[in-house]
């Protein structure tokens, strides 16, 4: 027999009662049936029931386990009472009667329990992350990991990609974020970078010649922590591909996702079609570049319907240059109750509120009420109803200023309202592609033009376009949103060295800047750069979806913490004077 096992713990049924086995795990609960000794005995693959009596040699050691103590036990495989059988467990049939134990590993007093559902505080799971990841749902989320991503591997190799891997230790490249740097010990004072992703490689490969391309890539970026982002690393599905449009990128990966999300989404339905919707359009309707379309409120402009009203803050807000009145429609959200909430929700993200109408059946016909509706009288207000296209119970709220400085907000409340009032719907993936991304932004206080937007993008138009107002330029850029994440970003890449060097001028970047940060892609652009473009797919964030987690955390094996710390392994760690001297550094201290 095997050293430590016949069987793992879950393979185990009535086609083996009579047999003698042997099985090792970790002790999950032991229950004591006063001279009757019950262990579910845990492994990676299940669980099964041991026991023991006095009439077992074992019996006086297996006393002893407690809780995470892992074992090897050898025993007889019994049939259980028809009314002790447990359909829940693969192996509910059966149970073990232990004739010889063996200690393997015993556990000290435990930090946190594995069995049960006790919660525990970040921190204690992030430091005792090897217990923490022995709980069900750890193990069900790292399993899910590995799957998705064997499946993704798969699907790219059956489109006819190929997996390439890219270097760790690169050259530091702006990529929106900032690098982690590495010190050199062979060139002193000179430093590495990890990649923020293979950005620039993989367009080089593309150069090279190889037409497609993919990798499960990490990639490294010092981030600011959220609840869906990793402020370290993170990896992603990287995909390049030559002598595409956007749509060929879009047609590619569509099947992948579409087929991991069918394989791994537990049921729920994922959408076939997949609406392409401009940036602007989004930011209007949605308040969102990566909007949850589950939600079915659309917002809408509403300004004609304030301007010269009585209600003074909007009339004068119009007489302003570049501002709006928006209208977020709630269906059955016609209660005063209602409204004040999302009222005080305004005021808690920093606005002074939002105002509303709701409007309810009066017995003689509907009513519209609320402040607004007494300000601009019904006239106006039954022209803001049938815009919306609302009616008894419903309601309407408004938002006004700038676009840019009260669309977030506007987002949110979206959001919200959806969730309050039962309008998004749970069980579903609902994607769209994001497109027609501005490449440039102006500065409203210095009024200089910068990249708003990746600025490798082509952009649409090509050359001709960058001799106009930069703001209307829009790049072949795209991202994928699925139920408010985004999943995906990609973007046709600008190949053409003229181009590019244009593209960076009117950012403010000189040839000589361009040649220095962006050197090896503006050189390679010489030498016969065929058309390209490609996309990344967040890995972490799919598997959170899929998961149904909403902490990024819960997906990840060894994941920071919010302060981008390693309280397992204590890293970021004090380095050595003897290493600090080996690569020429000096750590100076902060004030």
């Amino acid at each position: 027999m095997h050293a430590y096992r016949s069987h793992t713990c879950a393979a185990l049924t009535a086609a083996n009662v009579g047999e003698t086995v042997r099985l090792s795990g970790w002790v999950h609960r032991v229950r004591d049936h006063g001279g009757v000794l019950f262990i579910d005995l845990r492994d990676h693959f299940g669980v099964t029931q041991v026991l023991c009596d006095g009439d077992s040699a074992a019996f006086a050691e297996l006393e002893k386990v407690r809780s995470e103590w892992c074992i090897r036990i050898d025993g007889n495989v019994k049939a259980r009472d028809p009314e002790l059988v447990n359909p829940k467990l693969p192996t509910g049939e059966i149970e073990v009667y232990v004739r010889e134990l063996e200690v393997l590993g015993a556990a000290d007093e435990l930090p946190l329990m594995v069995f049960g559902d006790q919660e525990y505080p970040e921190e204690t799971r992030l430091r005792y992350r090897y217990l923490d990841l022995r709980r069900e749902a750890m193990q069900s989320n790292m399993t899910l990991r590995s799957d998705v991503v064997a499946s993704m591997r798969r699907r790219m190799w059956d489109q006819g990609f190929r997996e390439y891997q890219t270097p760790i230790i690169t050259a530091s490249s702006p990529e929106g974020a900032r690098d982690f740097l590495v010190p050199s010990r062979l060139h002193p004072g000179k430093f590495y970078a990890l990649p923020q992703a293979p950005q620039q490689f993989k367009q080089l490969i593309m150069v090279s010649g190889f037409d497609k391309y993919f990798q499960i890539a990490p990639c490294f970026r010092d981030e600011d922590p959220r609840a869906d982002r990793s402020p370290t690393d993170f990896y992603q599905l990287d995909l390049e591909m030559s002598f595409v449009e956007q749509q060929d990128v879009f047609d590619t990966i569509q099947p992948v996702l579409t087929g991991v999300f069918e394989e791994f989404g537990g049921g729920r339905m994922v959408d076939q079609e997949w609406p392409q919707i401009s940036y602007k359009d989004a930011a209007l309707w949605y308040g969102s570049d990566k909007p949850d379309l589950r939600n079915p409120i659309k917002m809408q402009v509403v300004s004609d319907h304030f301007r010269g009203s009585g209600f003074a803050i909007f009339a004068k807000l119009l007489e302003q240059e570049g501002t709006e009145i928006r209208a977020i429609p709630a269906p059955s959200g016609g209660s005063r109750k209602f409204c004040d909430r999302m009222n005080a929700f305004a005021q808690k993200e920093g606005l002074p509120g939002m105002g509303y109408i709701f409007w309810r059946d009066q017995g003689e016909g509907m009513e519209a009420a609320g402040p607004l509706a007494k300000n601009i009288g019904p006239e106006r207000t039954e022209a803001i109803r049938q815009q919306l296209g609302l009616g008894v119970g419903d309601a309407a709220f408004f938002l006004g200023g700038k676009p840019k400085a009260f669309e977030k907000v506007a987002g949110k409340a979206r959001d919200v309202i959806g969730e309050e009032l039962n309008l998004t719907e749970k069980d579903r993936f609902a994607f769209a592609w994001i497109v027609d991304f501005p490449i440039y932004e102006q500065d409203e206080e210095t009024g200089a033009i910068d990249f708003e937007h990746n600025p490798f993008s082509m952009p649409q138009g090509g050359m001709e376009a960058l001799q106009g107002n930069p703001l209307d330029v829009r790049g072949y850029q795209y991202d994928l949103a699925c139920n408010g994440y985004e999943l995906v970003s990609g973007a046709i890449r600008n190949h053409k060295p003229e181009i590019m060097l244009k593209a960076f001028e009117l950012a403010g970047y000189g040839e000589d800047e361009v040649k220095s940060r962006f050197g090896a892609l503006f050189n390679a652009f010489h030498y016969g750069a065929p058309p390209h473009g490609g996309c990344a797919a967040g890995i972490d964030r799919i598997v959170m979806l899929l998961a149904d987690e909403a902490n990024i955390r819960e997906v990840m094996m060894f994941p920071m913490n919010q302060r981008a710390e390693d309280l397992m392994m204590d890293a970021p760690s004090d380095p050595t004077s003897d290493q600090l001297m080996e690569l020429g550094l000096r750590i100076i201290p902060q004030e």
